[in-house]
Order: structure tokens, then sequence, then C-alpha cells
């Protein structure tokens, strides 16, 4: 018998929808659940690696985005209430209270797993972002050969 098979789209770059995303994959496969991700847009800040960010072969416009965005994972904004870091905080410090991995757990979970991480190519050339500026585990396709991922998933999440 095979395996069911999940499909989350992220294009969101924001921390809650990112957590709500993570856990998802994380729970999915923990059932035996074969999940992909793939990374869009906004999503793409989930998977840049802070320590190879380079403004090499940028145009200004690249440069400024790099500059302007989260550089780590941590450093998402909430989708709601962020109150210029303030609602983030407290967020932060309500799930520490309660012992909830952060983040980063639960990417280094995904990775750790073996999930399969995507990054949407044209995403990547419109944002500036180069395949040695992400984490090591992603590779970079096309929205067709995403597509043709997800056409065959049981279960699609666009977050």
């Amino acid at each position: 018998m095979n395996n069911k098979k999940m499909n989350i789209l992220i294009f969101s770059g924001e921390y809650d929808k990112a957590l709500a995303a993570l856990i998802l994959a994380n729970s999915a496969k923990e059932i035996n659940i074969d999940v992909t991700i793939f990374f869009a847009f906004w999503g793409l800040l989930l998977i840049r690696n802070p320590n190879k960010m380079s403004e090499e072969d940028k145009s200004t416009y690249e440069k400024m985005f790099a500059n302007m965005t989260p550089k780590s994972i941590e450093e998402l904004p909430l989708s709601k209430m962020n109150f210029a870091g303030m609602g983030k905080k407290m967020l932060t410090e309500m799930m520490e209270e309660n012992d909830t991995p952060t983040l980063t757990d639960f990417l280094n979970g995904v990775i750790n797993k073996g999930i399969t991480m995507q990054a949407c190519k044209l995403s990547c050339e419109v944002m500036g972002f180069k395949k040695e500026e992400l984490i090591d585990e992603v590779t970079i396709v096309t929205a067709e050969e995403y597509l043709k991922d997800a056409i065959d998933s049981d279960i699609q999440l666009f977050i």
C-alpha cells in the first residue's frame, strides 16, 4: 500500500503561519505521510540561511530587499497583532512557558525527518535569492515540477 502524500505550499513569511505549516509537516511525517513543502515568494524567508547571505551579483533592489527582510526564521513577524514586535514577543514567551518548540526547532524537525523541501525557481529569481543562500536541504524547482508533485497528493495546503 502506498503512503498518503501531503503537499504544502508556503507563500507566507509570517511566524504564526510558518509555525502552523511546519507543525503540520512534522506531524504528517510522524504518521507516515510523505510530505513535500514548496516555498514561494515570502515563504522563501523560512529557508534562507542567515550565514550565507550575499550581496555579490545582486541588483540595487535585490540588495535593498535583502536588507529590509528578516534575516532568520526567528525574526519573522506575526500575521496579526504583531504590534511592532510586541505581539510576537508575547507569543514566543507563552510558547516558552508551555515548553513549545521554536520555529527553528520545527524547521530542524523537517530537515531531520527528511521531508522534501523545494524553492520556487521564479520566486528565487524575482526576489534575488541564490541557491547558495538557502539552507542545504532545499532544491530549486519550477512551478510545473511543483504542480506535478502536488497533483498526486492526498492533501494540498496553501499557507
